[in-house]
């Protein structure tokens, strides 16, 4: 019931805000010949979800066309990806994800019904949101990074990380830190970041790695202890939580890196355009502090900024999946 109505929430006030940010720099189409569509492969009310409503709105009075937003949940978000890698090559259909998902699909899923790397066109990465390193109040004795390590060692395989599901990036990043720290726990997946937290917050399950925005709420109210962030610096909205580094922590870069991208094959001028469009936009500061208000930073770049990032964690992430025989479901 919580998560729904903070769902809700996330999807009015992102409706509200984009309203009233639109009516602006209205231009001709600049080549586009038809409306625009952002798939978001996940269900309403996520971070995705939530950045796409507010960017659509303020692309389409960037290009002079229609923007609008289509949700295609499934699969761990390959059913909505494989809609943009099969449609039109006419950079007219795109996918707003975690791009850490399109980086580990190819791992976990050997018969993937389409290559990331062939039939997916970067157009811009949009946000990094970090990573929460927390724990439930009722672990007793683990108030720091320190002691849950130490806790782990003291008692092999008896801690329950929480995930959002097989194959997600925050599962690999449970299974990647526990063969660097030397430790034993077991990965207990659950349907969706919010009912992993939700686990945490009862005791069923004792630690969590998950997203910021759906972790920093029952930080902030006492429900989870917050350890440690991801991310190169402090966070304000996460109570200015250690980072990685600084709790001396490895995978201190993972987290919710959240992009853009189209069809392969789309002209490149389009993208071009668009990536241009994005960025301004995220140089606005009501989108800056919407961001900042969910945990996250704008980041922004060129096609080829995320088409680097993509690669890199397509190998870098596959090598943790076939370490760790991961399957995904």
């Amino acid at each position: 019931m919580i998560a729904n109505r903070r769902s809700a929430c996330a999807l009015v006030c992102a409706a509200a805000f984009a309203v009233g940010l639109s009516g602006i720099d209205r231009t001709a189409a600049q080549g586009f010949e038809k409306p625009l569509k952002i798939v978001v492969p996940y269900a309403p009310g996520g971070t995705s979800d939530t950045l796409a409503r507010i960017i659509g709105p303020l692309l389409q009075d960037k290009i002079g066309q229609a923007v609008v937003v289509e949700n295609k949940p499934g699969a761990a978000g390959n059913i909505g990806v494989d809609v943009v890698a099969k449609a039109d090559k006419d950079a007219s259909t795109y996918v707003l994800t975690d791009v850490g998902s399109v980086a580990s699909a190819p791992g976990l899923f050997p018969d993937l019904s389409y290559n990331p790397q062939q039939d997916l066109a970067p157009v811009a990465m949009v946000m990094f949101s970090p990573y929460v390193l927390a724990v439930s109040p009722k672990l007793e004795g683990v108030n720091d990074v320190a002691s849950l390590i130490a806790y782990a060692k003291a008692n092999p395989g008896k801690l329950a990380v929480a995930n959002s599901g097989i194959g997600g990036v925050n599962h690999i990043t449970a299974v990647a830190l526990a063969k660097e720290l030397g430790i034993q726990w077991k990965t207990v997946p659950y349907k969706g970041g919010a009912a992993a937290t939700q686990a945490v917050v009862s005791g069923e399950s004792k630690v969590i790695i998950n997203g910021a925005t759906a972790t920093l709420p029952f930080v902030t109210s006492g429900q989870l202890k917050g350890l440690a962030v991801t991310g190169d610096e402090r966070n304000a909205a996460a109570q200015d939580l250690p980072t990685f580094t600084e709790a001396k922590l490895p995978q201190a870069d993972v987290g919710s890196w959240q992009g853009l991208l189209t069809t392969a094959g789309s002209p490149p001028e389009r993208i071009k355009t668009v990536n241009e469009a994005v960025n301004e936009i995220l140089k606005r500061p009501e989108v800056v502090e919407r961001i900042k208000q969910q945990g996250g930073r704008v980041v922004g770049g060129s096609a080829d900024d995320l088409k680097i990032w993509l690669a890199t964690n397509t190998e870098r992430w596959g090598k943790v999946i076939a370490d760790a025989g991961i399957k995904g479901q």
